[in-house]
């Protein structure tokens, strides 16, 4: 009997195990949420067996659909290591890899998604250009990085922008704090306070160049190196501060801090791999995006899909 099961039905249903929604997988195989819905019915309906319980938050696999979960993990790893040997063999295997970041914590999903792109290409030198670059394209062309981890994809002639992915920047308090009793933070909100930051240019703050220089909004200002200081900084009640989500809620699991939404919709940020245009086509290169992408997606919580 002919199998309904293709490539693209093992990637929803990994992107539903990652996201753990409906609406966020759907993000992710870039459907609609409709659309995947009735993907995942056909599924269900060829097999005569639910697949996962729809009334779970997180939504949870049944045992058919742990089963089917295995297989995509199983066959869709083979098939992009076929696919990687393909790459090899029709552009070459070696090559040189330096990575310039923007962010400061760059470094929490960049290094696992490093260690997993060696294993896949052993033979090309891979590197971090080392420090904080206010300006890591200006290093792309200039020979001294090959690909710059950025938060905007400005256009600029001979430089090409991979989507990576979008985050949310929440605010952060300390658990007594006044506006740890409001659900969301408003412009406003942070006049009189506080507000604790990396030591970058305020146009690299997305809270600043997005919420409070639009209303007029400046508060005081102290800042700090490392994550882990900005946390203590707020836990003492020093100020507030914008970080993103992923990068707190190890501190918000032990109750450090207090997390709350930045305006109605959240504020959300995005990350995109700058490379030449010469260098675009690489396999490697794209290799290594995929991989940033993807290792990001299976780990931390709270991205969402970029378009191209």
């Amino acid at each position: 009997m002919m199998s309904a099961l293709e490539l693209r039905h093992l990637r929803s249903l990994l992107a539903l195990a990652e996201s753990g929604s409906v609406s966020q997988a759907a993000q992710r195989v870039y459907l609609t949420q409709s659309a995947l819905s009735h993907q995942l019915k056909q599924l269900e309906t060829g097999y005569g067996l639910p697949l996962f319980e729809r009334k779970t938050q997180p939504l949870r696999f049944t045992p058919a659909g742990e089963r089917l979960l295995r297989l995509a993990r199983e066959l869709l790893t083979r098939v992009a290591e076929a696919e990687r040997d393909l790459s090899r063999i029709r552009q070459g295997e070696a090559g040189e890899l330096r990575v310039a970041v923007e962010c400061h914590t760059c470094f929490d999903w960049l290094m696992p998604a490093m260690d997993q792109f060696r294993q896949h290409w052993p033979a090309v030198e891979l590197d971090i250009v080392s420090g904080f670059h206010a300006d890591p394209v200006g290093l792309l062309l200039s020979g001294r990085a090959d690909l710059a981890i950025v938060s905007e994809a400005e256009p600029q002639a001979g430089v090409a922008h991979l989507p990576l992915f979008s985050y949310e920047m929440v605010g952060i308090a300390a658990r007594e704090h006044p506006l740890a009793a409001r659900p969301a933070w408003r412009a406003r909100d942070f006049a009189g306070e506080t507000l604790i930051h990396y030591p970058v240019a305020d146009e690299m703050l997305d809270l600043l160049r997005k919420v409070l220089a639009p209303a007029g909004v400046d508060p005081a200002r102290r800042t700090a190196e490392l994550t882990i200081a900005i946390i203590q900084l707020v836990a003492s009640r020093r100020g507030v501060a914008a970080l993103p989500y992923w990068a707190v809620q190890p501190y918000l699991d032990r109750g450090y801090v207090v997390a709350r939404r930045i305006g109605d919709d959240g504020l959300h940020s995005e990350l995109y791999a700058a490379l030449r245009e010469a260098d675009a086509e690489r396999a490697y290169m794209q290799d290594f995006v995929r991989t940033v992408r993807d290792s990001s997606f299976a780990t931390l919580p709270g991205l969402s899909p970029l378009q191209a």
